[in-house]
């Protein structure tokens, strides 16, 4: 998919940092994710994984648009969430999207307030999302977009069964995962939520 085939605030963005055209990975991803399927997607760093999340995140919310979150996005820990924020935040100019970090160096009263009050985009490390749901501080019933950023850190620390008890609370979504290679340990996955997801491989 080419940049061209983008909405306008997104494409003046990418234009305005030097992105001209897709990279390779791009090309095989983007039309994919936006025709709205799930994806296992390999790729080592730095071919553009990072920024094919943010782009299609944006291409497919828009705007702003009621209280409940469309996209969740879990990451490894409070920097990566960070990290990710800014990157969003560099390319949603033009639009209204609101975008949370929910990690567990933060007060979660506080955090499910302001997730309570709106946001389109969840930034979040498992543990906390988990325990933000059971208070009952989240909406997943509008999620759209379910991805899993850089999905190595999901074998350490229990993370992998935090993140597999999501899909368990919402409905129809799209399940994107990206990492630096396949672990047989996703094949589980393979077999309930992501039963006909592709796997891209660059």
């Amino acid at each position: 998919m080419s940049f061209k085939k983008l909405i306008e605030p997104l494409k003046d963005s990418l234009k305005s940092k030097g992105f001209n055209e897709p990279l390779p990975l791009q090309k095989q991803i983007l039309s994919k994710i936006k025709g709205g399927a799930s994806l296992f997607v390999m790729a080592p760093k730095d071919s553009g994984k990072t920024t094919s999340i943010v782009i299609s995140v944006i291409q497919k919310l828009k705007n702003a648009f009621e209280d409940a979150p469309r996209a969740l996005i879990f990451v490894k820990d409070k920097q990566a969430a960070l990290d990710l924020e800014l990157e969003f935040n560099a390319f949603k100019r033009g639009t209204d999207l609101r975008i949370y970090c929910a990690y567990d160096e933060h007060n979660i009263d506080t955090q499910r307030d302001e997730i309570y009050d709106g946001v389109d985009v969840v930034i979040a490390t498992p543990k906390r999302l988990n325990k933000i749901f059971f208070l009952n501080g989240i909406n997943l019933n509008k999620l759209q977009m379910c991805i899993v950023e850089d999905a190595s850190f999901l074998f350490r620390n229990n993370n992998l069964a935090e993140v597999t008890r999501t899909p368990e609370s919402i409905g129809k979504c799209q399940y994107l995962v990206f990492s630096d290679k396949f672990d047989a340990r996703f094949e589980r996955w393979q077999e309930s939520f992501m039963y006909n997801a592709q796997v891209i491989k660059l």
